[in-house]
């Protein structure tokens, strides 16, 4: 039977159509489909024959289970959980109390999550208390999607979009000097900029023109291709270290400084070319879920397309002779193609999973406060991030932290959650984690405090160079202020998943177009005696990634390696095309946007004989 403990699924919720930009003045008649073992009872019987057998319902495995349903093909999609989502999945905090139990207590040795620690303030959940546990959707996974890229294509592509409700994120804040910088990525926000020395609004301005084409002038490039990114920006485009941490480590969302140059121009320019496609913010995030929201979007097209599905299934074992599966309860399928399935399904006791070698190391924090002073006007997130060096901790590695208000309909008024990630491993991590919770709490007290009161204060300096006057705006220091409250912690989570995917290696398609799939399928079988037959290919489990760039190439290669081709994968021809579009009123030249943006600053900045930089005329802002 399944748990009760559940937060409102999409059909109960019924969305209207929304559109990208977070309005939803559009009202849509769609019906959200039901989903097994949420709405509508799941099926008594387990289908005697399929293609595909899936197992578990993560992002790529859901995407995947979508495709194939639309292809043709006979899906059989299965999870040992009494939910949507596996690794991707949007729990309650019963939910979870009872995944970190289960955690802790696995015999698993190849179990993908490990070293979970949880605190949850009983004074503040439970019957008469403030809070109970549907009130909160925490995502084991989660996710940003940038305005340019593959997944935004699908779900606009598979009609999947309309499943669900997105709002924008525009606000990335840098964390040095011990205060957030709001990020400088536009050009007005470069020429307004009083920081900012001409020599390097110049300089910033001609990185940004390159990165867009950066691929069409290798000879600027490729001598530093086996080079660091911040050599690359230090030495040939002469930025200062303020400029080098934005581009790398908010605009480029790399995990380190060793990041190397053309992987970090393409995640560079990936941001650059997501600005202004459907609105001023380069990043969206679904409400009431991130990556879990998502997985049960692609699950609910699926069975539209006759994917059967069935939750608290578990495979138990797989003869690829006969082609059966067998489940837990004794029920059996015979699977004419593959099976599918992620680490976190496999059967216990099997050694042959593909190694998890890289540690991804994260903390979730229920915190009572709204922390609206890091957000934009009608946003409800931000990122923020830790360069490496930031921190008391002497972090090493970048600590990247998603913030979720109110509006994302995951926490109630006056609450938010931060998430924590780094790829730092060991005992290291979770000094740089503690490390940059504390720098946020400090600073969310500090810029929400009473006990500063005129808005017109603004950051002086003595002659020393400290701060004589404080404020409560962003980007300004507080290294006198001395809080007088304390951040109240509803819940605190903290563990390591692993992974065998490199971390933040996944913009470029070519990570996944190799062999290890077919070696993964040769050695799972291992586990089962006599098994020869490549007949199961493991997924990855989440890398440290933070947007969904990895999802669609994953799932891409997962199709081609079934079906033998991807030139059909979700290539869906609708009775109905109406909405089969773009929003009305979206803008759907970003880059051209950016590029004329970009274009426009040779009549604003040129390059003198001297190679300093002069102003021509007014610039219009």
């Amino acid at each position: 039977m399944l748990s009760p403990e559940r937060r409102t699924s999409m059909a109960e919720r019924r969305p209207s159509f929304a559109n990208f930009s977070g309005n939803s003045n559009h009202i849509d008649t769609l019906m959200v489909p039901h989903l097994a073992g949420i709405e509508d009872p799941l099926p008594e019987t387990t289908p005697e024959k399929v293609d595909v057998l899936i197992a578990g319902t993560g992002l790529v495995e859901s995407v995947l289970a979508a495709a194939l349903a639309w292809q043709g093909s006979n899906v059989l999609h299965v999870d040992s959980n009494d939910y949507y989502g596996d690794s991707a999945a949007t729990l309650t905090v019963d939910q979870i109390k009872n995944w970190v139990n289960r955690i802790n207590n696995s015999n698993n040795e190849s179990e993908p999550y490990q070293n979970a620690k949880l605190y949850i303030s009983s004074n503040n959940f439970g019957p008469d208390c403030k809070y109970v546990s549907r009130d909160f959707g925490i995502d084991l996974s989660p996710k940003i999607l940038f305005a340019k890229s593959d997944l935004l294509s699908i779900l606009v592509k598979s009609r999947v979009h309309q499943y669900l409700e997105f709002q924008s994120l525009s606000t990335f804040h840098t964390y040095e000097n011990d205060s957030f910088e709001k990020l400088t990525n536009t050009k007005q926000d470069i020429f307004t900029d009083q920081n900012l020395s001409l020599m390097t609004k110049r300089n910033l301005m001609k990185f940004l023109k390159f990165v867009l084409n950066w691929e069409t002038m290798p000879e600027i490039w490729r001598p530093y291709a086996d080079k660091s990114i911040t050599d690359f920006l230090f030495n040939k485009f002469k930025l200062d270290k303020p400029q080098v941490f934005e581009l790398v480590f908010s605009i480029g969302l790399c995990s380190s400084m060793d990041t190397k140059v053309p992987l970090a121009l393409n995640r560079i320019r990936r941001y650059l070319i997501s600005y202004d496609v459907y609105g001023p913010f380069p990043v969206l995030y679904s409400k009431y879920g991130g990556a879990g929201e998502v997985s049960q979007g692609f699950c609910r097209s699926a069975a539209v397309a006759g994917a059967t599905y069935k939750l608290n299934e578990k495979l138990y074992s797989y003869n690829p002779t006969t082609q059966v599966a067998t489940f837990t309860d004794g029920s059996k399928v015979t699977v004419t193609e593959k099976i599918i399935m992620s680490p976190t399904q496999a059967p216990e006791g099997n050694k042959h999973i593909p190694e998890q070698k890289y540690e991804v190391n994260r903390m979730v924090c229920l915190v009572e406060k709204d922390c609206k002073e890091w957000f934009s006007e009608d946003e409800s997130a931000a990122m923020v991030v830790f360069p490496p060096g930031s921190l008391k901790s002497g972090n090493k590695h970048v600590v990247q932290t998603l913030i979720m208000g109110p509006g994302s309909e995951c926490c109630p008024q006056g609450t938010s959650i931060w998430y924590l990630s780094t790829t730092e491993s060991g005992v290291r991590a979770e000094m740089d984690l503690d490390a940059a919770l504390e720098a946020l709490e400090i600073s969310i007290i500090r810029e929400s405090s009473d006990e500063i009161t005129n808005n017109d204060d603004i950051v002086q300096f003595g002659d020393d160079g400290r701060p004589i006057i404080n404020s409560v705006r962003l980007g300004q220091s507080f290294k006198e202020y001395v809080p007088r409250e304390s951040v109240q912690h509803l819940m605190k989570l903290s563990y390591t998943q692993l992974t065998s995917t490199p971390p933040f290696d996944v913009v470029n398609p070519e990570l996944f177009d190799n062999d290890e799939l077919n070696n993964r399928a040769n050695s799972v079988n291992k586990f089962i005696p006599n098994a020869t037959d490549n007949g199961i290919i493991y997924t990855a489990m989440p890398s440290s990634e933070i947007s969904y760039d990895e999802v669609v190439t994953a799932a891409k290669v997962l199709y081609e390696k079934i079906v033998g081709s991807d030139d059909d994968f979700f290539d869906v021809d609708f009775e109905d095309e109406e909405n089969d579009t773009i929003p009305a009123g979206a803008s759907v030249n970003g880059v051209i946007n950016y590029e004329n943006a970009i274009e426009d600053d040779e009549e604003d900045i040129q390059m003198g004989e001297d190679d300093s930089t002069e102003l021509v005329g007014e610039m219009e802002i």
